[in-house]
């Protein structure tokens, strides 16, 4: 195994879990999940450190891991942020290939804003066809998607960029890493 796939490996069992401790850090706050996304935040990172197959695994292992040991999402919560937090993962990991501006924090955003749009747009069409289906309006979708979640929106917008280039300043990760052969 060479040393950036071991080096992916653990940090992506790291950002699951985070994902799943995280949560349960902020159960006292009420509607902590709903408001801070502190699920969102590994899984998005993940992606954004170690490219997409190990953001897919993490964005379907997080939630997936969570429900099971403490019961966050619940079931029926749990398909429509499956598919959401993996689409988080897939796509933040496929843009660090695609997206190459020259300067890095631009790159960044760029990733997180289109990988999070993706994620919330999935999570949208799902609830809205399929889990649930009828009850679902475009109201209710920007409320639970945009409004009630824009704490949590800043918290990433700040937080993972900062996490990326303190982790490549020092070495931690290298920014092409993923695309490396």
């Amino acid at each position: 195994m060479k040393k950036n796939q071991t080096i992916h490996l653990v940090l992506t069992a790291l950002c699951i879990a985070l994902g799943v401790v995280l949560p349960v850090a902020l159960h006292s706050i009420p509607n902590a999940g709903k408001v801070l996304l502190p699920m969102h935040i590994p899984v998005l990172l993940c992606g954004l450190m170690c490219g997409w197959p190990y953001g897919l695994a993490c964005g379907i292992l997080t939630p997936l891991l969570s429900s099971l040991l403490t019961g966050m999402p619940p079931m029926a919560f749990l398909p429509s942020m499956l598919f959401e937090l993996a689409t988080y993962g897939l796509v933040s990991g496929v843009l660090i290939l695609l997206i190459h501006t020259g300067k890095r924090i631009v790159d960044i955003y760029i990733q997180l804003v289109v990988a999070m749009l993706a994620g919330r747009l999935i999570y949208g069409i799902l609830n809205a066809f399929i889990f649930s289906a009828g009850s679902y309006s475009m109201a209710i979708f920007i409320s639970g998607a945009f409004i009630t979640a824009l704490p949590g929106i800043i918290i990433q917008l700040i937080l993972l960029p900062s996490i990326i280039l303190i982790l490549e300043k020092a070495k931690v990760i290298n920014r092409y890493a993923y695309s490396e052969k």
